[in-house]
Formats: C-alpha cells, sequence, structure tokens
C-alpha cells in the first residue's frame, strides 16, 4: 500500500450536523476504495461506496482480528475500535458465532414484542419531563439520552438506579484520545456487570444478564458473559441517543415531513429508515475497521492480507449509484442503508433501535408538533472525541 505523505487524513472536518464531511463525497466519486491516514496516523483503505461497502461487509476474508497485532495499523485511540481485537483470525469466527448465538434470544422476535408497549410508556413518561421544562429544554438531557438508557436497564436487568456511574464510565470508555481513562472506565464497567450476574444467579428476573447467570457458573465463563452483557450496556443506548437527538435535527428542518409524522403514524417505520440512512451522528474513527486475513481484489484495488479498512456507512448510505437524490429524505424509499452493517457482523440490536426510533418519532411529533432546535443549526456540533459522535446538547422549543 502506499506510504505517501499526502494521504488524507482522518477525521475530515463537518461543519454541519446533517452533512456529511464534504471529503468523503469527493473521494467517493474519484475512487470508492481509498487509502487514508487514520487518526493514529497509519494508513487504512476507506471504503466509502455503497457496492463495496456491502461486499466488504460481507466477506469472510475481513475481520476484527489481525495476524500480527503489534504490527497492525492503528485506527486511533480507542480502546474499542482503536486497533485489531486480541482474537486470533482462527478464533474470531467460531468466538463471534458463539456470541451471536447467546445474544440472539435476548433480541427475538418475542422479547422485542414484550418490550415495544413498555418503551411507548418509557417515551410518553420522558416527553413529560420536556413539557414540564418548557421551551428551551434540552431534549438530549431529558429525552434523547435517557429512553435508550431506561430501555437497556429494563431489557438486560440493570438499575436504572446506577445510571450515573455507568453513564460516566461509558463516556469514559467511549474516550479516543485518552487509552488510561477508556481502559479504566472498561474495567469498573465489567466489574460492575460482573457483580450484578452473581447476584442475579440467586435473585433471577425476566430480563437477559438473569439468562447470561443461568447459562454457567464457573468463574471464567461468568467472565466472559459479563464482558458480553458489559459491552451491550454500552453498545445498546450509545449509539440509538446520537439517532434520536441527529434525527429529530433532521424531520425538524422538514416541516411537511414533521407534520405528516404527527397525523399519520404509519409513516414512520420508513421516516426512520430514513433517518438511519441520513442521520450520521458522527465520531472520529472515521468508519467501522476490519483487518484484511487474505489478499482482496474489488473494485480495481488491491488490499494486501493485513491491510487495515474502515468501512464508511454514513458515506455509502449516500452513494448516488444506489440511491436516487441521496441527499433528499425519503419516507417511501425502499429500506437498503448499511447503518446497520451487512452479512456476518450485521448489528444483533438493529431490531432493538428500530423498536426504539419507532416509539420516539410516533410520540414526538405527535406531542410538539411545532418542536424545532432552538439554536441554529450552525451552533450544534458533533462530538469527535468519542466513538459514538453524537451531541452535547440540544435545546429545542415550540408554541404552547
Amino acid at each position: 500500500m502506499t506510504t505517501t505523505d499526502d494521504l488524507p487524513r482522518l477525521p475530515f472536518p463537518r461543519t454541519d450536523v446533517l452533512e456529511l464531511p464534504p471529503l468523503f463525497e469527493q473521494l467517493r466519486e474519484s475512487t470508492p476504495i481509498t487509502p487514508v491516514r487514520t487518526p493514529a496516523g497509519d494508513v487504512a483503505w476507506l471504503v466509502t461506496g455503497y457496492d463495496e461497502a456491502r461486499a466488504l461487509f460481507a466477506d469472510d476474508r475481513l475481520g476484527r482480528s489481525h495476524p500480527d497485532p503489534e504490527r497492525a495499523a492503528r485506527i486511533s485511540d480507542s480502546m474499542i475500535f482503536g486497533g485489531p481485537s486480541g482474537e486470533s483470525p482462527e478464533t474470531e469466527r467460531t468466538q463471534h458465532a458463539l456470541m451471536r448465538k447467546l445474544l440472539a434470544p435476548a433480541f427475538s422476535a418475542r422479547r422485542m414484542r414484550r418490550l415495544s408497549g413498555h418503551v411507548a410508556e418509557l417515551v410518553s413518561a420522558r416527553l413529560d419531563a420536556v413539557d414540564r421544562a418548557g421551551p428551551g429544554a434540552d431534549l438530549h438531557e431529558l429525552f434523547s439520552f435517557p429512553v435508550p438508557l431506561l430501555v437497556i436497564c429494563e431489557l438486560l436487568g440493570v438499575p436504572y438506579a446506577d445510571r450515573d456511574e455507568f453513564r460516566h464510565w461509558s463516556e469514559e470508555l467511549a474516550l479516543l484520545h485518552d487509552r488510561p481513562r477508556a481502559e479504566a472506565a472498561g474495567g469498573a464497567l465489567f466489574a460492575y456487570v460482573r457483580r450484578l450476574l452473581d447476584r442475579k444467579a440467586g435473585d433471577p428476573g425476566e430480563d437477559v444478564l438473569s439468562d447470561f447467570a443461568a447459562l454457567g457458573a464457573d468463574s471464567g465463563q461468568r467472565d466472559r458473559l459479563a464482558a458480553l452483557g458489559a459491552g451491550l450496556l454500552f453498545a445498546g443506548h450509545e449509539t440509538t441517543v446520537g439517532r434520536i437527538d441527529v434525527g429529530t435535527v433532521l424531520l425538524t428542518g422538514q416541516p411537511e415531513e414533521w407534520a405528516a409524522l404527527a397525523a399519520d403514524p404509519e409513516r414512520v417505520p420508513g421516516a426512520v429508515e430514513e433517518v438511519l440512512r441520513l442521520a450520521a451522528p458522527g465520531g472520529g474513527n472515521g468508519g467501522i475497521p476490519r483487518y484484511a486475513h487474505a489478499d482482496i481484489d474489488l473494485a480495481g484495488v488491491h488490499i494486501p492480507a493485513g491491510d487495515a479498512i474502515l468501512l464508511a456507512p454514513g458515506a455509502a448510505n449516500r452513494d448516488p449509484r444506489r440511491f436516487p437524490d441521496p441527499e433528499g429524505f425519503d419516507a417511501a424509499r425502499k429500506p437498503a442503508h448499511l447503518a446497520f452493517g451487512h452479512g456476518p457482523y450485521f448489528c444483533v440490536g438493529a431490531s432493538l433501535a428500530r423498536v426504539e426510533l419507532t416509539e420516539v418519532f410516533r410520540a414526538l411529533p405527535a406531542r410538539f408538533p411545532s418542536l424545532r432546535p432552538a439554536v441554529p443549526r450552525s451552533e450544534l456540533a458533533l462530538r469527535s472525541d468519542v466513538l459514538t459522535g453524537g451531541l452535547r446538547a440540544l435545546p429545542v422549543t415550540w408554541e404552547r
């Protein structure tokens, strides 16, 4: 791979919460698979084209592991996506299949149906809090953040009363530029979930951690399940928070669409798919990292084994070769986005995210038909210091 010093370097500047960095589009139009410098300064292949990203998401020659981790390109200082996983390429596929098998009951259709009605109740209660706060309220703090957190606590069986602790750990764990703090937070979050598993072994409930506690009593098995539970607690709310915030900015910027959602709940599922396609909450990694386990030739590009690859679904989801009028919002568009990935790594929590976003964008326009940001869009800044991006605050106003 080329190692010239004039490669584009991530993260690319972004000046608008609803628009991707212009360089993504420029690179996609010239070559949808192109070398860039990662935030850590190493070289990786950035994939911005839809067809190319979809093919590589499904390619079993890619993985999160690396045959020689010490020599692998680094993406950032992120504890989660900063470099290769600790597994070997030989064991990664087996471990990944085992993880998905363990998680399948947690996100089963039965569990999602049972949870859906409760999500509607949680959404309604948080909208009451926004209403009480009045115009000028911070939608992020009062609604966008607590709703996914309440839902994942309900699903996993985590006491919501402990939210300040694991909110702090989640924030620290997502840091891109302070690995020691992220590692300390990851350790604290793991220890917390491990204690919960021990507690639920003697006092189980109807929740995922109780299911985990029943799977194995030996220390090693419970440690592995605690690590999986900690990952769910982190990932199960952070990404959805950003989608609610940025999705709200996107939808309220189109008053006709907002009014249509308020008048016709049947329109909501299609609108949610467009929110997933267009509302990219950011983050400073530049894409989802993979490593080539074998040589790959795609779209006229040769990717040698061992090279790092960054799949950029936000850019791929706006590829005009796949989506007519890619920047336009169309609730009737057939869903084909890569917001949850594709293939064996398709996000296991996709069904939960859809349940939450559907309830949010069914209730929010109906409750606040005149809702809009209380500050100009140019004053809303996406975070680039954490893996999941998102907004620090979203002040909103409306007519009472």
